[in-house]
């Protein structure tokens, strides 16, 4: 008897794979979620960036059409926390979160990175006053409503590596190495005070002696592999 082989549907998924609701991760920061490249003064690829390491790392195993996560970036040169730059323009991070959030939703998880702008001699900063002001950006975050119906986006507060001496950006940012080093005890507590997830740039990347502000390949890769590991036990 002649057997006749059916058609294979290439596009059918087989038996075993499940197919999973894709969640978003918003990657909110500064030049270094942008991808500023201290050697150049332009930007980092797509695959040398944090976020987009952070987006393979995340679908690791995952079909290519149907990734488990979605990653947005959402990095600006000279992003601050909350603060009103007289010099550089419209660099606010508070008051361009909720348009951001809103063009995204619904967001699962925010990972905000800011502060390094905010230690600019111009602002006359207190480390205190930095932390307060980025963790405004995580409790904006919690009540915005922009996660799966309308729930509160869970917040990773990652406080940014120290800075180091580099002539490069000296007018700028002045002496801000030990003011720099002053913020992550404040960063946890302010995380834990309002709910947030902490997380210690510094524990695993350091700032390039390139500019003493930016990031090397290897420190957005690290920092990915960090974001990671928390947001798979999330």
């Amino acid at each position: 008897m002649l057997r006749i082989p059916l058609p294979i549907n290439v596009a059918a998924k087989p038996p075993f794979y499940r197919s999973m609701p894709m969640k978003t991760i918003l990657c909110y920061g500064d030049s270094n979620t942008w991808g500023y490249n201290p050697h150049t003064q332009g930007r980092y690829d797509h695959k040398t960036r944090w976020p987009m390491v952070l987006k393979q790392l995340l679908n690791e195993g995952a079909r290519a059409d149907d990734p488990y996560w979605w990653v947005e970036e959402e990095g600006q040169n000279g992003r601050t926390s909350c603060r009103e730059d007289p010099v550089e323009g419209d660099k606010n991070g508070l008051r361009q979160l909720i348009p951001i959030l809103e063009s995204h939703k619904p967001v699962d998880v925010v990972a905000v990175m800011l502060g390094t702008n905010d230690l600019k001699p111009r602002f006359s900063p207190l480390p205190y006053d930095i932390a307060r002001g980025v963790q405004r950006l995580v409790i904006a975050v919690q009540d915005s409503r922009m996660g799966p119906d309308n729930t509160s986006p869970k917040v990773i507060m990652i406080c940014p590596p120290a800075t180091v001496k580099s002539p490069v950006f000296e007018r700028v940012f002045g002496d801000s190495i030990e003011l720099s080093k002053k913020l992550p005890p404040l960063y946890h507590a302010l995380a834990k005070e309002s709910g947030a997830i902490y997380l210690e740039a510094g524990k695993y990347i350091e700032t390039s002696a390139a500019d003493g502000i930016h990031l090397e390949p290897e420190g957005h890769r690290k920092l990915a592999e960090a974001v990671a590991e928390i947001v798979r036990k999330l």
